[in-house]
């Protein structure tokens, strides 16, 4: 199974990195682009075909070491 893992800052906390890019968007030429936010995904193989399982065990991974809770939300698909 596929499994992939969107991490994105939490509304209300402050992205640097959103802000840089938006910025830049602008002076490129894109001065209507706003509220950026830069957020990872990541991608990973996990054995088995139990989707349930699967998703449990991305979700523990995620709490425990992908995203920060306290300022981060994931967003976890299985395929």
């Amino acid at each position: 199974m596929k499994a992939t893992v969107h991490v994105f800052l939490k509304p209300g906390v402050l992205d640097v990195q959103g802000k840089a890019v938006e910025s830049a968007l602008h002076g490129l030429g894109w001065p209507d682009v706003k509220d950026v936010r830069v957020g990872r995904v990541l991608t990973f193989d996990l054995p088995g075909d139990d989707r349930a399982a699967a998703e449990a065990q991305v979700k523990a991974m995620c709490d425990k070491l992908l995203a920060n809770t306290v300022i981060e939300s994931y967003r976890v698909e299985i395929a």
